[in-house]
């Protein structure tokens, strides 16, 4: 090698290294995310660099536009005055998203999908106004068209229509979208990935919108953790996964229907004038409020909600998740609601879809274990509720796995329930998916030695999964 290429490359390697530590630093991320970053450009230089550039953090910021949002529905159309509601969660969940507490007059749970696309079809045939969708996964099969032939039946019937689908999770062929557009529905991809755009602007990978969403009208809300597609419909498929989604009447809906405005107006640049699209204030009994999360909002508002309420709890902490990775907070959590005595479970899958979560939750079972954590893995159809049941009122149900990439990289929307008769049934759900599921004891089968090497191995990349 040449000693003046030498010479450059002893000037430009340490330049290199501050210019992009310091980038790196400056998007204020986790500590050990942080030096990971670091660590890859510095001993990957190119391939670091560009890892980072494709998956790395970024910001977005949504703020005004959220809080304008809120305020406008506040001060015009909500039944619920801020201010008036002493429950610490309802207060800190309005401090982190300025969603305030609300009420719903009717809340179905709905397990699994062959009663949720039903109940969904159902609810766009009755629409007379809009429809209002948005899915982290839509698929073009079977459930996808029966879903699709609904919509196109209400947009040639002068329904608007309007659906918004993530776009990573969801990749349509034409011939499928094709009869949406010749009907009049308006189609848009949350943060599309235009490849071509990589040499001027970074893609936002990473970013995802994770929220299942559907508004009929106004009056009639959806969400949950089930997308559309024939994996989560047990009606076709006997190993769809298992899953839990809900269906909504009363002023929680308009809180919904704030929170896919935010999304079409961010990822279209259109808002939609007042055209019906919030129904009359009415409350009801059901204590409800809607929280939506994601890394436009750096309180991680869900992540925040769920710790606090296992926190809070006095006599149980029931959790349901897929995907298992928790943070330290979330782990501490659990652990000390435990050691103090409540009865807290985690509902986990025997084997969920991807084996490298499924080992790095492992990772954690031990010590949950001995602080008194009664683990459950549910099985042979992989587990995709997503659920925390605190003591006999607290019940928080929707999109946001219990993992870094819920609690700070997706946007995720759950709603939080204060009340006793939504409680017991999420109980009840609960109940019939542990007795289906195999719990682990002190006699059940360890892994060996190459088994505890994968599973802490996979842990190492807990901040990132």
């Amino acid at each position: 090698m040449p000693h003046w290429l030498l010479l450059v490359l002893l000037i430009a390697w340490p330049i290199y290294l501050v210019v992009l530590g310091v980038w790196v630093i400056l998007q204020r991320s986790e500590p050990v995310a942080t030096l990971g970053w670091i660590m890859a450009l510095a001993f990957l230089p190119y391939l670091g660099f560009l890892i980072y550039y494709m998956f790395g953090p970024q910001h977005i910021n949504r703020s005004s536009r959220r809080r304008a949002a809120a305020h406008k529905v506040i001060g015009q159309r909500s039944s619920v005055k801020l201010g008036d509601d002493d429950d610490a969660l309802d207060r800190m969940a309005l401090c982190m998203t300025g969603y305030p507490p609300s009420t719903a007059t009717r809340v179905d749970l709905l397990v699994d999908g062959g009663a949720t696309y039903d109940a969904l079809v159902k609810a766009i045939a009755a629409s007379k106004k809009h429809v209002h969708v948005e899915y982290y996964i839509y698929a073009g099969d079977r459930t996808g068209t029966r879903i699709r032939d609904a919509l196109i039946e209400r947009a040639k019937a002068g329904v608007k229509v309007r659906m918004l689908v993530d776009g990573v999770g969801t990749s349509l062929k034409r011939d499928f979208v094709t009869p949406l557009k010749d009907a009049g529905v308006d189609l848009a991809y949350f943060h599309p990935m235009r490849w071509w755009m990589l040499p001027v602007a970074r893609p936002k990978f990473n970013m995802r919108s994770h929220r299942k969403i559907v508004i009929c009208d106004g009056t009639v809300g959806f969400t949950g953790g089930i997308n559309i597609t024939d994996d989560e419909n047990e009606t076709l498929n006997p190993d769809a996964f298992h899953d839990m989604h809900m269906r909504l009447e009363g002023d929680v809906v308009r809180w919904l229907q704030v929170a896919w405005l935010e999304d079409w107006n961010y990822c279209t640049g259109k808002e939609i004038g007042d055209e019906g699209l919030y129904a009359e204030p009415a409350p009801g009994p059901i204590e409800a409020q809607v929280v939506p999360a994601g890394p436009d909002n750096d309180w991680e508002p869900i992540h925040r909600l769920q710790v606090e309420a296992i926190h809070r709890a006095e006599k149980r902490a029931w959790l349901a998740t897929p995907y298992f990775v928790p943070s330290r907070a979330a782990l501490f959590a659990l652990e000390g609601a435990a050691m103090r005595g409540l009865d807290v479970r985690l509902v986990i899958p025997k084997q969920s879809d991807s084996h490298l979560v499924t080992a790095a939750a492992r990772s954690y079972f031990d010590k949950l274990f001995r602080a008194g954590v009664r683990i459950y893995l549910y099985g042979p159809r992989m587990l995709h509720t997503k659920a925390l049941l605190a003591d006999d009122e607290t019940a928080i149900i929707g999109t946001s796995n219990f993992d870094t990439r819920s609690f700070s990289l997706n946007f995720e929307i759950v709603v939080r329930f204060g009340d006793k008769g939504i409680a017991g049934k999420l109980q009840e759900s609960f109940e019939l998916d542990m007795a289906a599921a195999e719990e682990v004891t002190k006699d059940s089968p360890k892994s060996g030695p190459l088994g505890r090497f994968k599973e802490a191995g996979a842990r190492l990349f807990a901040p990132l999964l």
